[in-house]
């Protein structure tokens, strides 16, 4: 076994939801016997689905105040349910092809430490995908016509050693700032952080926000900006520009030598570097001083009056 595949899916449901979802881990069960994948959770309709797709459940997953997952107890149920060397925490409506393992098994020839991460294609999908031979050649046949490359703000998948990770803070999963605190970590541990969206294709399938309180973005939920605190603050929100290389063919490369990239590495340079908060702070303040000083504002404006 190479790598343990392991997600917390949305409640099934949702028709959309449960059609989706059942396609993304299907398509990982069908990557072969050097995965195995793992459901966390308990979800509605998640022990049915796992029962049936021939995967692991895990029901008893640590929850906050308003009952979301934890990023930390999903991924300690994960590591302790198996001893594959890599673990894989991949969103539950993402579908996967081979390009996907080969990538895992090629970084992890390459380095002993790191974090795999990549951009995903965004495409509609109405119907539940008929897993035949040449299903693979179908999917991405459509997804070359009607896909669209989605901007590098968002993570949907992480590849790391499983003994990486070991302890994270309680992030709940599905709002925003974990993924970006996973970047943000490995890059403060001095583990390679690889691109790896020239090497592997990943689909996420749409879908909306009826499944969130309120039908919001995640962006937009209290919790994300308790994610956000729980990281460390803005400077921990890492992003895939903020890889140290990327996988292309079967090498490690360096990550295009454009202005932005080398500004934001000076920017970076005293958080991944240094360790250091303070000079991350000043650094951010010397390249974005309108937004320092609007952050700055709004902290002396929460503090309490004195007398």
């Amino acid at each position: 076994m190479l790598i343990n595949i392991f997600t917390a899916p949305k409640p099934f449901t949702n028709p959309h939801i449960a059609m989706i979802q059942r396609n993304a881990i299907r398509s990982w069960v069908e990557l072969g016997p050097e995965v195995e994948v793992t459901l966390v959770g308990e979800e509605a309709g998640l022990a049915d689905a796992a029962r049936a797709l021939g995967a692991r459940h895990l029901p008893q997953v640590e929850r906050n105040d308003q009952g979301t997952p934890l990023v930390s107890s999903i991924f300690e149920l994960a590591r302790g349910a198996s001893d594959a060397p890599l673990l894989a925490y991949v969103n539950a409506d993402i579908l996967l092809f081979a390009d996907f393992v080969r990538a895992a098994r090629r970084v992890s020839k390459l380095r002993e430490r790191f974090l795999v991460v990549g951009q995903r294609w965004d495409l509609d999908v109405a119907s539940p995908i008929d897993f035949a031979p040449g299903w693979q050649d179908q999917v991405l046949g459509d997804l070359g016509k009607n896909g669209r490359l989605h901007p590098p703000a968002g993570s949907d998948y992480f590849i790391f050693p499983r003994s990486c990770f070991t302890r994270i803070p309680p992030l709940a999963v599905g709002r925003a700032g974990w993924d970006n605190w996973m970047i943000f970590f490995a890059r403060w541990q001095g583990w390679e952080v690889v691109d790896a969206t020239p090497a592997v294709r990943i689909i996420h399938q749409s879908h909306d926000y009826s499944h969130l309180p309120g039908g919001q973005p995640h962006y937009r939920l209290p919790e994300t900006g308790e994610n956000v605190r729980l990281a460390g603050g803005k400077r921990a929100i890492f992003h895939l520009e903020d890889a140290s290389c990327r996988l292309a063919g079967e090498a490690l490369q360096p990550l295009p030598n454009t202005p932005a990239h080398r500004l934001r590495s000076i920017e970076t340079f005293p958080l991944v570097r240094l360790h250091s908060w303070a000079l991350g702070e000043l650094a951010f303040a010397a390249f974005h001083p309108v937004k320092a000083y609007g952050e700055w504002r709004k902290k002396l404006r929460k503090r309490p009056a004195v007398g």
